[in-house]
């Protein structure tokens, strides 16, 4: 039984009839309504001990809390050419860890709404990139798994548990937008868009080095399949082309950061200050790839009162998970290889490289695509079921974050 089959006959003809970017323009709006009222309830919760927002907390408030105070503090001051140094002699948190395009933006269109106008600039920028998001990853799954479903992995996408991304002042929405643009380019082989792009990503978000990691991967792949799939010289000399460009912006603002803080290690450093705070070591924070999660599930699961090695075996288990599901899932292997093999990069960088923590899920954020995976199933009560889901973990994420936030950090 196809889709429409399923539906209402009035409802099957105006689904027809309703153009793609007008069914996806009324799915966001209606997504965002709902994170609207979630986060006004969240307003009634602030005030309590410990919450950053105070008595009177707003949406407005929320929009320019957390991380986007340090955006925000990006666009007026820039980047210090001094690192803070706390008691100890470590560098502590500062700006350096967060990339500039996404601060930049959002002033340039913040600017008519006067001085303060900044947080005004950075909920439109995220508004109007995740309706182009919903509309980029649409065209990418109507092709691969078909309308409807491709309506559902929308519908997925933008009221799901991140649903407040779109809303508030986070870099997430817009590094997705290169990212989808770019995925799109890569399926579509309009490798010339993929130039721009990757140096958007890079500069705006850290993560390119994943992207750099999965065009390895496809040049591998389209060279296996290269009877059935011919791979010119043209199309080699891009993804080479392609794969240069990304490690070179991935590395790029440690280069930056260094140069003006006279600190080669600048950017490093700064990135181990939020580790300290999570997980206070003894001597200097140092990095090795794959400790962060090596040192710290056993760390939380010790947290939590279990046994340390207990922390290693979810760990274990997830990666397997993931791995099988990648591998083995119908509804993941028809989304494509590219988006395959980029969640897989994206897992192995975050692997590398990350110190699992609060912002864990909001990391999880460029792994949106493989909604298509869900949305894929034909069944309506799976459907519903996990959008109600969606909804609740939405909601007990802007809860925690904004709700019930503590005051341990405040940018003047």
């Amino acid at each position: 039984m196809s889709d429409l089959a399923a539906l209402p006959r009035w409802a099957g003809r105006v689904y027809a009839r309703t153009p793609a970017w007008a069914g996806i323009l009324a799915v966001y709006l209606g997504a965002r309504l709902i994170t609207t009222a979630l986060l006004l309830i969240a307003t009634g919760l602030s005030g309590g001990p410990g919450s950053r927002f105070g008595a009177h907390a707003t949406i407005a408030s929320f929009v320019s809390g957390w991380d986007a105070q340090w955006y925000w503090y990006i666009a007026v001051y820039g980047y210090p050419t001094t690192l803070p140094l706390g008691a100890d002699g470590h560098v502590t948190q500062n700006s350096w860890a967060f990339l500039p395009v996404y601060s930049w933006v959002s002033q340039v269109v913040g600017l008519p709404f006067g001085e303060g106008g900044w947080p005004v600039g950075a909920a439109i920028v995220s508004l109007i990139a995740g309706y182009v998001c919903c509309l980029v990853l649409f065209r990418m799954m109507r092709g691969r798994i078909g309308r409807m479903a491709a309506v559902w992995t929308v519908i997925f996408f933008a009221a799901g548990p991140l649903g407040a991304l779109f809303q508030v002042g986070y870099a997430e929405v817009l590094n997705m937008l290169f990212l989808l643009l770019a995925l799109d380019g890569l399926i579509r082989r309009r490798y010339v868009r993929l130039y721009p792009l990757i140096v958007l990503m890079g500069f705006t978000r850290p993560g390119v080095l994943a992207f750099a990691l999965m065009l390895g991967l496809m040049l591998v792949l389209r060279w296996l399949r290269r009877r059935t799939d011919p791979l010119r010289g043209r199309e080699i000399a891009h993804y080479l082309g392609l794969g240069a460009l990304a490690v070179a912006v991935g590395f790029a603002w440690q280069v930056i950061a260094g140069i003006a803080t006279g600190v080669p290690n600048a950017y490093l450093e700064t990135e181990l200050s939020w580790r300290g705070f999570w997980m206070p070591q003894d001597g200097k924070p140092s990095f090795s790839p794959f400790e962060g999660w090596l040192s710290a599930m056993p760390y939380w699961a010790k947290m939590l009162g279990l046994p340390g090695w207990l922390g290693l075996v979810v760990l274990g288990v997830l990666v397997a998970l993931f791995a099988a599901a990648l591998i083995a899932g119908p509804g993941v292997r028809r989304l494509g290889p590219e988006i395959r093999l980029y969640a897989a990069s994206y897992a192995l960088y975050l692997l590398a490289v990350f110190f699992p923590q609060s912002s864990t899920l909001r990391l999880l954020f460029p792994l949106a695509p493989l909604w298509g995976a869900v949305g894929w199933r034909r069944s309506w009560w799976l459907r519903v079921g996990v959008l109600i889901v969606c909804l609740w973990l939405q909601w007990v994420w802007i809860a925690n974050v904004y709700g019930y936030a503590d005051t341990f950090w405040r940018v003047p």
